[in-house]
């Protein structure tokens, strides 16, 4: 075996480009390294292990981890959609969904058309393991062998992959959706292969709304329509999860209507922000704090980024446009997020404009008084914030649309919280 055939079989396996393994292995080999402890290395550097070319060893989901190289699992089908990317320069159609049995269950990514459908118990033997958002994937590549089982593996798992909107998370694949449009539009995006028409904008269903994007811009899609959407996938867009459509999403109107609440759905903090993300959510608790950097600003013509001391930091220094915000830190006893509120609703909460704001501000000598204003009226008050909440290493925030004094009887709230935290 030369080292191209062990670069595709590596490509495979780890689910990489080959030109990119095949450069690594073609380097390491320059240098007399074995080709065995060359594999190995690859291994370990795409997150594939260092199992080399051992046999794998057969184990439950909930035990494979990044760290094996390659394993053998039988598993339940549990969803399977298909994607088009570009691998090696050329196209490529993948299937992706998720498998398990009894222990747990694990995202895949098979590179050819083994033939398996949900609900399907099959038996994969020599699949690659990578991390794939923090979670082990199994890779089903060239070198791996796929067979069908007789007897069912029992799982605690719905199979076919429908799913409402608030279980849906970044990451998924080969999910099914019953939505109403709320929102449509059709745009032109600099996409891979240049100008791209897209159709993109907020779908919901009982539990809650997401934004959408359908690559093919598909002109039924329109406001007020509702539909089945099926081998959706899921992309993290501003920090929330988004509905992606390919060209293998099957888009069928519904007999049926979808109930829509005006309202955002109400989650405790610690829920929402374990969450890792969701699109239109409404939390309750107290403002701690009003942070430095609130009130009266100033943003980058360019990019509208918020100044320090007149300095963007990618365009330098600049004249600033005058603007308004709040960053309000808003805690309810089991977690914290940041409600940062735009122009309008610092305008609203202030109880002036922005025209207002400076003038207060030239009359103070310093724009502070504006923020202290702010702090004066909101810190230690429940607040109703609904908005996007978006989660990263930084922390939690959420781009707050509505922003109001919680309007709840406290003597209730107490009670209702009482009775769900007694046995």
């Amino acid at each position: 075996m030369d080292v191209d055939d062990h670069a595709e079989e590596l490509a495979s396996a780890l689910g990489v480009d080959k030109a990119e393994v095949k450069d690594d292995l073609e380097n390491l080999v320059s240098y007399s390294v074995p080709i065995d402890e060359a594999k190995q290395s690859i291994r370990r550097k795409y997150g594939g292990g260092d199992g080399g070319d051992a046999t794998p060893s057969t184990k439950d989901v909930a035990d494979v981890t990044p760290e094996d190289g390659n394993v053998t699992v039988t598993v339940r089908v549990l969803s399977v959609g298909r994607r088009s990317i570009r691998y090696q320069g050329e196209e490529q159609v993948i299937r992706e969904g998720e498998f398990a049995d009894a222990t747990g269950k694990i995202s895949y990514t098979a590179w050819e058309d083994f033939g398996f459908e949900p609900g399907d118990s099959i038996t994969v033997g020599n699949a690659g393991v990578r991390e794939w958002e923090g979670e082990p994937e199994l890779n089903v590549g060239q070198s791996s062998t796929v067979a069908i089982e007789t007897e069912p593996v029992e799982v605690p798992y719905e199979i076919g992959g429908d799913t409402d909107l608030v279980d849906l998370r970044s990451g998924h694949r080969g999910r099914n959706v019953e939505v109403r449009v709320l929102e449509a539009e059709e745009r032109v995006i600099d996409g891979r292969d240049g100008e791209t028409t897209i159709r993109s904008g907020v779908v919901a269903d009982e539990t809650g709304r997401l934004p959408f994007t359908d690559w093919e811009a598909r002109s039924e899609l329109r406001e007020g329509h509702d539909f089945r959407l099926e081998e959706v996938y899921v992309r993290e867009f501003r920090g929330v999860p988004q509905v992606n459509l390919s060209e293998y999403t099957t888009v069928t109107p519904l007999a049926r209507e979808i109930e829509v609440d005006d309202e955002a759905p109400r989650m405790g903090i610690a829920e929402a922000v374990g969450s890792g993300g969701l699109f239109d959510v409404e939390l309750v608790g107290n403002v701690l704090e009003v942070r430095d950097g609130s009130g009266l600003i100033e943003r980058c013509p360019e990019c509208g980024r918020v100044l320090q001391n007149g300095q963007c930091r990618t365009h330098g220094a600049v004249d600033g446009e005058d603007d308004m915000r709040v960053k309000a830190i808003v805690d309810d006893g089991t977690g914290t997020v940041t409600a940062i509120l735009d122009r309008e609703l610092t305008e609203e909460l202030y109880g002036g404009t922005l025209e207002d704001a400076m003038e207060a501000a030239r009359d103070a000598m310093s724009k502070e008084v504006v923020a202290d204003e702010i702090r004066e009226r909101v810190v230690g008050h429940e607040y109703r914030v609904r908005g996007n909440l978006s989660v990263d290493d930084y922390g939690a925030n959420v781009e707050a649309s509505e922003f109001e004094r919680a309007g709840d009887d406290p003597a209730a709230r107490a009670t209702e919280i009482l009775t769900e935290v007694r046995p």
